[in-house]
This record gives C-alpha cells, structure tokens and sequence, in this order.
C-alpha cells in the first residue's frame, strides 16, 4: 500500500526548499541540510562536476551561484514514489533553473538532506528533437531540386572543415570520443571527431586477440542505442569494434579517418583552436571554439627503461601493441605485469602452447567476473536488474548520488563478501605466491579504478592458471634486460623469446605535451583520480575525477572518456556544456579545480 505520509512529507520538504531558494535565504537553504552533507552537482548549479560537502561549501557555493541559476520548482518525479529505508528517505526530484531542466535523487535523514544530487537534462529552447519533437525526416511536397538526405550528408562532410569550421574537434575516436560526438549531433553542435585508425572501431580491433569486455552488457551500453537483448554479457573486442563502425554511421557522426593531429594552439584573443590536422596525407587546419581530448583516460603506454633493453635480441613490446599469441607457440614468454592487460596476455599465450612467466611487481587486488558481476554490479547492472524496473539512466544517476567522499564505505562490505564468498579461491592464489591486496582501506575495484585507474584484475580464468603452476609467475623488480632475457633483484633470470611491458599507462596530459607543448600539459596538470591519497593518487582530496568531462585551467581544452560507462554517462554533461557555449549561454563557473600534480 502506498503510505501517502512518506510522499507528503518529502513534497513538503522540497515545498520548503523551494521557497527558501527562490527567496534567496540561504541561511534557511543551509538549515535544511544535515551536518554531514554532500551535494552533487553535475553542471545544473555550478557549470562543473562539484560536490561540495558539509554546510559551510554549501553555502559557500550558493552564495557565488544562486542569482544567477535561479533553481525554482522542485519536486518529487513524475510517476516516482520516495522510498523509506533505514531511516533515509529516497526520492527521484525534478527542478529548474533560469536555463535549464533538471533532475537529481535526494536523500533525508531526520528531516534534512544528507546527500543531494542535482544534473542538468536539457537547456531551454535548445532540447533535443526526439520523442513529439523527432524530425519528419521525409520531405513531403514537391519542389525543385530539393536535396536528399543522403545528398546533405554528402555536403557536409565536404564542406566542414573547409568552407564552414566546426565549432567542436574531437580528438580520439574511441568509445568516448564517439559517445560524445553522438550528444554533440544531436544538440545540434557542428563537430568532426578525428582518428588515427582506418575505421571507427579499429582502437578496439587493434588489441590482443583475445581481448574481451571485462565489464557486462547492461554496463556497457551507448547513448540512444542500447545493446539488443541477445548481445553476449562479455562482448569480444571485434565486435565492439563493429558496433562502434556501425554507430557513427547511423548517428551520422562527420568522423575523420586516417587523420591525426600534429599541433594545437588556442587564440585567447580570438576565442579559437588552430589544429593542425594530417587527413590521410593531406593537412588541413581546423579552427574550432571548443577542443576535445578523447584519447583514452589511461592516456599514453608506459613503456619502461629498463638497462640493456636495446640488446635483448626477442621481440619485446608495450602490451598496447600486442598482436596476439599466435607467432609464440613454443616460446618462452615474459610478461611484465600482474593487472588486466598481463592476465589476458598470460591466458592467450598459454592457450597457444607458450612457456609463459608473469612477474608480478607489487600486489594486485583480483575479483572473479561472476562474483563481482552478483555482488558488485547486480543491484543496478544485470538482467534481473532490469527486470525489476531498473534502467540504465536510473542506474547512473543512482551511482552517481553516491559521494566520492563515502563511496568507499558503502564497497567495502560488498568485498568482504566477496572475500568470503571466494575463500578456498584466494587461498589458492596465495598458496602460488600471488600477492593479493583490495585496495588501502579494502574497498576493492571500483575505488582502485576510480583513484588511480590501475591495479587489478577481474579474473576470467587466468588466475586458476598461475594457481595450476601452469603460468609461472617471478616476483620481484627487473632490473636488467639482457640478450636472452630478464633478470630480477631477486638473482632470477627469466629466459625470454618474447617480452610484454604490460605496465601501464601514464597521465592523459601526455597527449597534451605532445601536442600543444609541455606548458600546456602543465597548465592543466594530472588528470584522473580523485585526491584520495592512497597508492597513486595523491592529495589533496579533489571530490571529482581531476580534469575529466569539466572546464580545466586551460580555456577551451576538455577531457573526456574513461569506461564504456563512464563515456555514456558524462557525455551527456560535457556535451550540455559545449553547447551552452556555442549557444552564448552564460556559465558562470563554480570550482575551478587548482591544479596540484603535473602528471
């Protein structure tokens, strides 16, 4: 039965906010939030991504941003109940602001706000043309030499570029460079994505052979096109490839092949990007407003400088440029590395008949794909997720409501369980000499990815090699490559025909140096991690994700990408951002992150 007290009460309370904020009383506004308290925002209030945390930040940010975001009409969703559980109410809200529609999840504890998310939708006047609004598409009516669509398609890919500039480029053709340039096309946001590759999806087709999504299906989906229902749970590289060619083609993306940036500057005074673009041997100079680096938040391979590397006489490679098991059968293998990359390679060149070694170098947190599919993401991410209502819009924001500052406390019992869950298995791990961790303060992958975007692996069968014995593993620093091989601080030498680097990748702000000069790169700083000040991610505390999908230090200069989910999500506030700028929409900037760490 549905208790009509719990819906009263919580419309009465976002009744009362209302008022409060409209009547500009922000001591009243900071009343009504607890002690302990988080507010969210994703651009609606502050033109960034933002939580801001207790009252005085509250205030603080109200005080610079309330004249001018004029939030009014607050209340609970259309068609949403609140929920009451463990003494927090629950509810999905709707407001406004002078420019925009929005929507958020806020969260009472004894009558007051302990966690307030707040996301931009859409800006006024500038929605996307969908559902009532779609286009005709057919041009019904007779007259001459009317255009087909195929027809315009042609001419604009002709022409922009050339005879008209596109006010957004895109740099990076990946899952995250293509998720946005969908938003941007439908917001109507004249953008040219630019790739290296031959075809959209090759960043994908590129990998080791055997590389597959680590992450499920019901994760993993893009904007406006889900994944149909008999998509497997874990896609194979070519086929997200695949879909990846097919999507900027039915999302009408202008997407340059075989194109790459050699140099960037901006023109503070002008207001624009000159871009130095090699499209398939010929160079042509891009002059956008807004420039997108969309080139992989791993960001650049870190390839090592290990002594005596220029003799070894095998083949040795970054494992972002494996090609696969096949030419090794037979061979002895080196893997540098115990995360991801190193696991998949490990397993494909054993199943290829291989004599194969990991060196594990420090310790990595591993979770089995089932146990943290069930555990980790089967509440918001799974069929029986979406059979119980949940979409995968609901299952964002729902994420996303949960503070940086706290999320670690709400993982760190759903990795006890799985600890437990998997005993006799993580016995067995370290029973081989696998040093195991789950993170600084045991809260696991998400945290890890989150804070430092490295440092583990989610097991799909290659950690029960290394417990069979049947990949080796050495630990230990190298500390020479010589002809024949690896040695290691311990005195161990690994015999090698074959080494893989699988160590990692550096700050995304790489791409930046090579692009626009080190002083750009250092304008801007690291980018990734949250400040946390754990392993690899050093304070102080950000609270957002450094430099990703919000204004930076330098004007004009945007990141964006991560995951398969992570691109879809933020896409959708990175690109609201690009268009208010293009639509001349004041966007007054709350939070400039400082920049603390060069990279």
């Amino acid at each position: 039965m549905l208790d009509s007290t719990v819906v009263d009460q919580t419309q009465a309370f976002l009744d009362n906010f209302d008022k409060a904020l409209e009547a500009g009383d922000i001591a009243a506004v900071r009343d009504m939030f607890q002690e302990e308290c988080y507010w969210r925002d994703l651009v609606s209030f502050t033109w960034n991504l933002k939580t801001v945390e207790g009252k005085d930040q509250v205030e603080d940010m109200l005080r610079h941003q309330l004249a001018t975001t004029k939030p009014r009409g607050w209340k609970i969703a259309t068609g949403e109940v609140p929920d009451e559980a463990d003494g927090v109410t629950t509810a999905w809200i709707e407001f406004e602001t002078e420019v925009a529609r929005g929507y958020g999840l806020i969260r009472l504890r004894d009558g007051r706000i302990w966690t307030l998310l707040t996301t931009m939708v859409e800006l006024k006047g500038h929605e996307e043309a969908k559902g009532f609004d779609r286009p005709l598409g057919a041009k019904h009516g007779a007259g001459k030499n009317q255009a087909t669509w195929k027809e315009e398609r042609e001419h604009e890919a002709a022409t922009l570029g050339y005879e008209t500039q596109p006010h957004t480029v895109i740099i990076g053709g990946g899952q995250g460079g293509i998720a946005l340039g969908a938003r941007l096309r439908q917001l109507g946001v004249p953008t040219i994505i630019v790739e290296k590759n031959d075809r959209p999806g090759d960043s994908w087709r590129r990998r080791y052979k055997s590389l597959c999504l680590h992450d499920p299906v019901w994760y993993d989906h893009l904007p406006y096109i889900k994944f149909p229902d008999t998509w497997p749970v874990f896609a194979p590289k070519d086929k997200i490839g695949d879909w990846l060619e097919m999507y900027t083609k039915v999302m009408e993306l202008n997407y340059w092949t075989r194109s790459e940036a050699k140099s960037a500057s901006y023109d503070a005074e002008a207001g624009e990007w000159s871009i130095v673009v090699d499209r398939d041997g010929e160079e042509v100079t891009l002059r956008p407003r807004q420039l997108v680096m969309a080139t992989g938040m791993s960001g650049k391979p870190r390839m090592p400088e290990f002594p005596g590397m220029e003799r070894f006489k095998g083949d040795q490679h970054h494992s972002s440029k494996h090609p696969g098991p096949d030419a090794y059968a037979g061979k002895k293998c080196v893997v540098i590395g115990s995360n991801n990359s190193a696991h998949d390679i490990c397993a494909a060149l054993w199943e290829h008949d291989a004599d194969v070694t990991m060196v594990q170098r420090s310790s990595t947190h591993i979770v089995r794909s089932d146990t943290l599919m069930d555990i980790g993401l089967g509440a918001l991410y799974s069929e029986e997720a979406v059979r119980g209502g949940m979409t995968t819009e609901k299952a964002d924001l729902i994420f996303a409501s949960l503070p940086y500052r706290i999320m670690h406390e709400f993982q760190i019992p759903l990795y006890e369980q799985m600890k437990e869950r998997d005993k006799e298995f993580y016995e067995g791990l370290e029973k081989a000499g696998f040093r195991l961790d789950w993170g600084d303060d045991g809260s696991g992958l998400f945290m890890k990815y989150l804070r430092r975007g490295s440092g583990y692996y989610i097991d799909v069968g290659a950690s029960q090699l290394i417990i069979d014995g049947e990949v080796k593993l050495a630990k230990g620093q190298v500390t020479e490559v010589v002809e024949d091989g690896v040695l290691l601080d311990t005195g161990e030498k690994l015999e090698a025909d074959l080494i893989v680097y699988a160590t990692g990748y550096n700050s995304m702000n790489g791409w930046v140096a090579d692009l626009m000069g080190q002083a750009m790169a250092d304008r801007v700083g690291k980018v990734w991690g949250l400040g946390s000040d754990t392993t690899k991610d050093p304070g102080p505390w950000e609270g957002e994700q450094r430099n990703m999908w919000k204004p930076t230090q330098a004007e004009a200069l945007w990141f964006h990408g991560g995951n398969l989910h992570q691109s879809r999500h933020y896409s959708q506030f990175l690109a609201l951002q690009l268009k208010a700028r293009m639509e001349g929409i004041a966007t007054p900037v709350y939070g400039l992150q400082e920049v603390h760490h060069l990279g």
